[in-house]
């Protein structure tokens, strides 16, 4: 079963999210509390930016899909960032990923957005393999960027208009 992420889901999804970076050899990259994911999914005041579905089986979650909006300037229109696709070893080949992918794709369809999309480590052979099987294509042309850390922070101090207000701008 498939279904949209409660607050109660929040323990099972950061013990996923920390299989996922243990699978992608980072797991000390997994810093996510229970407290941070329950804030970003279900904050008391506004409405979430992120949002997770959950694979269900047997009563266990044993899979997510974590996932926030994007906006194509070119086509006018949101889309669907996919940040984390994780199914347990276990349970792959299931058709889990599949049917988490197909939820999106089905929400895409219903509100008119133009895109879904993800990034997948160069690695990971048998994640690749299966997102040719349903159709997805490489962007090879676009590589990802990431600032972070030390190189944030010191954009953000040094950055050209750090000193002046917005209204100045």
């Amino acid at each position: 079963m498939i279904r949209p992420a409660t607050p109660d889901d929040v323990p099972d999804l950061v013990r996923l999210v920390r299989e996922l970076a243990v699978y992608e050899k980072e797991p000390e990259a997994a810093q996510a509390s229970e407290q941070d994911l329950r804030e970003a999914l279900f904050p008391t005041d506004g409405e979430p930016a992120v949002y997770a579905d959950v694979a269900e089986t047997d009563g266990r979650v044993v899979g997510m899909a974590v996932w926030f909006l994007t906006f194509s300037t070119w086509t006018g229109r949101h889309g669907i960032w996919l940040e984390d696709l994780f199914v347990e070893p276990a349970h792959r080949g299931s058709g889990l990923g599949k049917a988490l992918l197909a939820t999106l794709a089905r929400r895409c369809v219903e509100r008119g957005y133009t895109r879904l999309e993800w990034t997948v480590l160069d690695w990971n052979a048998p994640a690749i393999g299966f997102y040719r099987s349903i159709g997805a294509d490489p962007l090879a042309a676009w590589t990802s960027q990431r600032l972070d850390g030390a190189a944030l922070e010191e954009l953000a101090n040094h950055g050209p208009f750090r000193n002046r207000s917005a209204a100045d701008r």
